[in-house]
């Protein structure tokens, strides 16, 4: 199997599959394919767009299979490793789960417009100001730790539902989000990150993203340059 993806830095939908799949030792070869730009002549919607209709990362190709769209992926990985627990074992559990990864993938817009993934950089002052200015990103954040709390005391953690899985991975980009920006969180909500944060297929991840040392200027809202 290949995963097509993005730069690590930035792309947090390529990062879920790809985290997932890092911590449970699923085989895959990565392809990356750098955001060049997302013009219609650019080298990555070429080599993506050949692939999927859609044009964007991650990919999932297996053979002729090409399965586009980290949530399709995720299912799909679920079903091809049954031996790992990628969905919580209880179906009650596993519905909740899947509820909380529809909810991420169709909703949190005004925290994702206004905070876009950016692992390498360190924006507080960015963060204070949008908690400030933007009611939703607000709102946002508020549901967040309302949901990662209520799961957590629910499985007795240390993940949202008890081990690493789907949802946890699905949820990672946001760690990365709330990290950069330092959004304030509670105690609980904050234990939580930082598991996630130190957990293999993200610590991974994040390590090669800051290794990655590529500036996009099209990704980049609020510096001009790395560090500034």
């Amino acid at each position: 199997m290949q995963l097509y993806i993005g730069n690590k830095n930035y792309s947090s939908w390529s990062m879920r599959p790809w985290v997932l799949m890092t911590h449970f030792g699923l085989p895959f070869e990565e392809v990356l394919v750098r955001f060049d730009s997302f013009d219609p002549g650019s080298r990555f919607k070429a080599v993506v767009g050949a692939l999927a209709p859609t044009g964007k990362v991650p990919l999932l190709v297996d053979g002729d299979l090409v399965v586009w769209d980290s949530l399709a992926i995720a299912e799909t990985l679920a079903e091809r490793f049954p031996q790992h627990p990628l969905w919580p074992a209880d179906p009650a559990a596993r519905a909740r789960a899947r509820s909380l990864c529809a909810e991420m993938h169709s909703g949190f817009g005004a925290l994702r417009n206004a905070c876009p993934m950016n692992i390498e950089a360190s924006l507080p002052e960015v963060g204070a100001q949008v908690l400030r200015e933007q009611a939703d990103v607000a709102a946002d954040l508020a549901r967040l730790q309302t949901m990662w709390t209520e799961a957590l005391a629910a499985s007795g953690g240390p993940f949202l539902f008890g081990g690493f899985g789907i949802v946890d991975a699905y949820y990672a980009p946001v760690v990365a989000r709330l990290r950069s920006y330092a959004l304030p969180v509670t105690p609980v909500v904050q234990a939580y990150m930082d598991r996630v944060w130190a957990s293999p297929g993200v610590a991974a991840w994040v390590a090669q993203a800051l290794a990655e040392r590529d500036f996009l200027d099209f990704e980049e809202p609020y510096r001009k340059a790395p560090g500034a």
